[in-house]
């Protein structure tokens, strides 16, 4: 039995308890380091619906990065950092760049831009941006990763070269080393169709006969006749590649070739950083998660943006910082390794700030292999097989 004075001291004890609890507590979270990051992305117009089996998403990259700063905060009750995620969502009329300039300002260090080219190095331009890191989670261009990197960019999805070389590796495995490339009319076709000729040649691939899609009519009318004839050539071939970023023919190939030939680039078989079908590797956990939060499929940009706020996570908790420079030095630095559910770890390449990864290679409905492809060697690293490797980089970033 508690003898008096004891009795006396536990209450008292357990009164100033009760007081100072609530004091200890804010304390704590103020003392808990903040992690800024801003998301940056402008509304799309609509396109033409080229199917009505895929409906248009507008919200693709937020919600990944919404789940990665979930991901984040779990970590941070650990190590005592707290991150914030600030969205700006700039409407279809408004201006991008004034956005940037007047509302992100000096809170946000760490800014993931889901934007196109043009207005990505437009935005890495301004002198508010000379400062900041941002993770680029929408582009492809090789020419960012090249002639037109900006110092302060990162790139998350694989460029148009990582794709194509992707695709070559697995040709080269099937030996399918004849091609019959058919281009579409966009100019983003035209930056593909040069991915893929470069892969071709780095590969020993032989493009024997090269087309360019010229029908301005509704292809889905025409295309049990005409595909036939167009693609009736003289020279014999393994696969027909094609480059339709836009989607607007490409789909209509496959079971209409005058010959019976597999179908590989912007459809058929596709290089792509995620896919829907992909399930190794942890994939499957965060699928179900990503769809029971969105209620539809993960999409590139949604991963893209995902693998960003991760990256500045694990950097964070590294470092134990939350300074530009610390943590851009230690994410191109050999011992930054991401987790991206795609067997080998993640990191940025230090010559043109581009995430190297894995590329998956998928059909509509099944995940046909991953590059890069066994047997394929490099002295650092198999994932630098794909892409711009540092002796072909035109990039003086890091300069």
């Amino acid at each position: 039995m508690m003898r008096p004075i004891s009795l006396f001291l536990h209450i008292i004890f357990k009164f100033l308890f009760i007081i100072y609890l609530p004091s200890v507590n804010l304390v704590y979270a103020a003392a808990k380091q903040t992690v800024n990051v801003a998301y940056l992305t402008q509304e799309q117009k609509i396109p033409p619906p080229l199917s009505n089996l895929d409906a248009f998403i507008k919200d693709k990259g937020v919600l990944g990065a919404e789940l990665a700063i979930d991901d984040n905060n779990t970590t941070g009750e650990f190590t005592g950092q707290r991150f914030v995620l600030k969205k700006f969502i700039v409407p279809l009329e408004g201006n991008v760049v004034d956005t940037f300039s007047k509302d992100i300002g000096d809170q946000y260090p760490y800014v993931v831009v889901n934007l196109p080219a043009d207005l990505l190095n437009k935005i890495a331009d301004l002198p508010a941006a000379k400062q900041k890191l941002l993770f680029d989670v929408a582009t492809v261009d090789d020419a960012l990763r090249n002639e037109q990197c900006r110092n302060n960019v990162t790139h998350i999805l694989p460029n148009r070269a990582m794709r194509a070389d992707a695709l070559a590796q697995y040709m080269m495995k099937k030996r399918w080393d004849k091609w019959f490339l058919v281009i579409g009319a966009t100019q983003e076709d035209g930056l593909f169709a040069d991915a893929l000729k470069r892969a071709a040649k780095r590969f020993g691939m032989k493009i024997v006969e090269e087309k360019t899609w010229e029908h301005t009519y509704d292809a889905r009318r025409t295309a049990q006749s005409d595909v036939a004839v167009f693609t009736q050539i003289d020279d014999d071939y393994d696969v027909l590649v094609v480059a339709d970023e836009q989607g607007q023919f490409g789909e209509y190939l496959e079971y209409r070739t005058w010959n019976a030939r597999p179908v590989i680039g912007t459809q058929g078989l596709i290089a792509t950083a995620w896919h829907r079908t992909h399930e190794q590797w942890g994939a499957v956990q965060i699928q179900n998660r990503f769809k029971e939060q969105a209620g539809r499929w993960m999409e590139e940009q949604d991963y893209g943006a995902y693998l960003a706020v991760r990256a500045i996570g694990e950097a964070a908790t590294r470092t134990k910082s939350n300074e530009v420079n610390k943590l851009k030095d230690y994410m191109l630095s050999d011992a930054f390794a991401l987790q991206g559910y795609k067997g080998n770890p993640l990191s940025f390449r230090s010559w043109d700030g581009q995430l190297r990864q894995p590329v998956l290679l998928a059909a509509p409905r099944s995940l046909v292999a991953v590059a890069p492809i066994e047997g394929f060697l490099h002295p650092k690293t198999e994932l630098d097989t794909l892409g711009y490797d540092q002796p072909e980089s035109t990039c003086k970033w890091s300069k």
